[in-house]
């Protein structure tokens, strides 16, 4: 059986582990202090979170711009970032987001003169930037925070700062690569064109500041009496998104509540993460399906008119 069959399977499987890891972060907490928790925080923690969520999409949107630099194609930037906005907004919340967004992508690339070769560039060159970023920055965290990250299963604070350099060390070699290869890298069939190096250094810089914002923004929802400072708070963020990322779960659903709630164990952690959940995927969620919608409505009737 092939796996575009079992994928509907795995998909509907991952989603019912995500809703029981969500039941079971959330089961130790009365429904009533949640929704008080979730009413604590404060205007302004979340206008400031709102702020890094906006400016975290704005970077994201500078990965599809760096990706047409590297294919040598020229697009208008309000068409890019409607592009990336939409493809996001929709691929981090029906998860397999290489997969979702991508083919969200394909529509409007496609419309705009892209052939098949070159949004695959684009998708393939996106989602290295979002590894190098996450990558990248728990190198960062990893070995200034290995305190932190030890207190979750499994992690000692020896092996953590080990993770930590093999992290560092990954994103030296991409970008030595980039510096030191002129010709395309070849894997059996495949020819995979090396960024130049200023572009390699560029996709490490706006991969990384996209999940500093993100941690940010939980850092900014988060109350300070519970948490250890941004660098703390960053560190449980991206070991959250790395499972994430590695379970496929629609969102990351369940997985990071169960990761944060884990290294912070407060209610009023629980109310944050209710918001945070709220202002990085539902509502830029909503918008982009609307747009998407929009887009395509559009499109429909242009098309008949002629």
């Amino acid at each position: 059986m092939r796996y575009g069959k079992l994928a509907p399977l795995i998909a509907c499987v991952a989603f019912l582990i995500a809703c029981y890891l969500l039941y079971r972060a959330l089961s130790g907490y009365d429904r009533a202090n949640i929704v008080e928790a979730v009413f604590a925080v404060t205007g302004a923690r979340l206008a400031l979170g709102a702020l890094f969520v906006a400016a975290s999409y704005f970077a994201l949107t500078l990965f599809d711009a760096l990706a047409l630099r590297y294919i040598e194609a020229k697009l208008p930037y309000r068409r890019v970032a409607l592009a990336s906005f939409t493809a996001l907004s929709i691929g981090h919340t029906l998860g397999v987001a290489a997969a979702s967004s991508g083919a969200v992508r394909y529509r409007f690339y496609s419309r705009w003169g892209l052939g098949a070769g070159d949004i695959a560039r684009i998708i393939l060159f996106c989602a290295t930037t979002v590894l190098l970023g996450l990558n990248t920055l728990a190198a960062f965290t990893l070995l200034f925070q290995a305190s932190a990250a030890s207190t979750l299963p499994g992690l000692s604070r020896s092996g953590v700062i080990i993770l930590g350099l093999a992290c560092f060390l990954l994103t030296a070699l991409y970008v030595a690569l980039a510096a030191l290869l002129k010709e395309p890298l070849k894997l059996q069939r495949w020819e995979i064109p090396i960024p130049p190096v200023k572009l390699a250094l560029a996709q490490v810089a706006v991969g990384t500041i996209n999940f500093g914002l993100v941690a940010a923004a939980l850092y900014t929802l988060l109350p300070g009496t519970v948490v250890g400072g941004y660098v703390a708070v960053a560190t449980v963020y991206v070991l959250a998104n790395a499972a994430s990322i590695a379970s496929h779960v629609p969102g990351g659903l369940g997985v990071l509540e169960a990761v944060v709630i884990h290294a912070v164990p407060e209610l009023s952690v629980v109310g944050a993460l209710v918001v945070f959940r709220f202002l990085y995927f539902l509502v830029p969620f909503t918008a982009g399906a609307a747009l998407f919608a929009i887009y395509e409505l559009a499109q429909r009737r242009r098309g008949s008119v002629r």
